[in-house]
């Protein structure tokens, strides 16, 4: 079931935290998935302990993946899955599978926004390429993208200009523009900004 669109995209971080206090209070994720046309791993984060061990998550990750195949169909945008107590919300770009999974109890317009955020800033910073080996090339800027999103499961930012800039090291009132910026400069930034991240 196609997921109605829920304006996401706006001007800065306030205005997209505010939408989302007014969805609902600390909106959360279980996990973030990307995973291949295989259903293999190519990223995924939890933050929840639902999932205790690596075979269980593995499980999961076969099962969405199972569950959200639809012989001839595209889900170029955001679409909806419910199984096992799991709103799954999932989209496909290129050769890559997207997933975010909420409780049951969760909006699902949020986990759209959640899924949409962090597409659309992948695909900034991967300028486009958004495909398995681009991704794998550059997964510290993916895995920072998924750490501006959410934060221990709690919903942060759903805007993916402003999460592309957060990564590249340029916050909204910098004097460049990622857009600007080289695939060599942006991966020398991210690297540095999660190295710092490791060391804090």
């Amino acid at each position: 079931m196609p997921i109605p669109q829920a304006g996401h995209r706006a001007s800065g971080s306030q205005s997209s935290q505010i939408r989302l206090a007014e969805m609902g209070s600390c909106p959360s994720v279980k996990n973030i998935l990307v995973l291949d046309l295989e259903g293999k791993r190519v990223a995924v984060k939890y933050y929840s302990d639902e999932w205790p061990s690596a075979a269980s998550k593995l499980a999961f990750e076969k099962s969405v993946f199972v569950k959200t195949q639809k012989p001839g169909a595209k889900a170029e945008e955001a679409d909806v899955v419910m199984f096992d107590g799991y709103i799954v919300v999932y989209k496909f770009i290129e050769d890559l599978h997207f997933f975010v999974t909420g409780g049951e109890e969760e909006n699902e317009l949020i986990l759209a926004s959640v899924l949409q955020g962090f597409s659309d800033a992948v695909g900034i910073l991967l300028r486009s390429k958004v495909d398995k080996r681009t991704a794998l090339e550059n997964l510290d800027l993916i895995f920072l993208c998924i750490d501006e999103v959410v934060d221990g499961g709690i919903v942060l930012e759903t805007d993916g200009n402003v999460i592309a800039e957060k990564v590249s090291g340029h916050g909204p009132e910098g004097a460049g523009s990622y857009a600007e910026q080289s695939v060599t400069q942006a991966f020398a930034v991210a690297k540095q900004h999660f190295m710092r991240s490791l060391l804090n």
